[in-house]
């Protein structure tokens, strides 16, 4: 927790010395103008995806499958769209990498894995939840009926 209090609190400060850096090499205004670019190209990417995956998700519900890749890829395009919102040359790298299609789908790939690892430890510790591999568990009948107290 402590790391990552350190790396937030880093972050804006590497954020200025890189800015500062290509502000020197390029000139101020130039730079200002790319952070503003970047930050406009953010904010339509964000309003489009949203709108690209809503519109894929319910195609897929329609289908009856259900949309895990397409909210995954979703949300790598509303995490870049994000990270271009931000002002900084840092983020707005960091952001074109959530976006370039091979490398959005190494890390949706990646975060899936991870995912369907953390639903398998779950499982593994629920106590009526066959382990993987093994067949499920039947339920006992239930008989349905109407019943009636009486008491003498």
């Amino acid at each position: 927790m402590r790391a990552f209090l350190f790396l937030l609190l880093l972050f804006p400060v590497l954020e200025l010395f890189v800015f500062f850096q290509v502000g020197t090499a390029i000139g101020f205004f130039p730079a200002l103008l790319l952070i503003i670019a970047g930050s406009a190209l953010g904010a339509l990417i964000m309003r489009l995806a949203g709108l690209a995956t809503a519109l894929s998700a319910r195609q897929s519900l329609q289908r009856g499958e259900m949309p895990g890749a397409q909210m995954l890829n979703g949300m790598m395009l509303t995490l870049g769209g994000g990270l271009l919102l931000v002002p900084g040359f840092i983020s707005d790298v960091l952001g074109l990498l959530c976006l370039l299609p091979f490398t959005r789908h190494r890390l949706a790939s990646m975060l899936q894995r991870r995912a369907e690892e953390q639903a398998q430890r779950q499982r593994a510790f629920a106590g009526d939840a066959p382990a993987p591999g093994e067949p499920p568990r039947h339920r006992p009948e239930v008989i349905e009926g109407e019943y009636e107290r009486r008491d003498n």
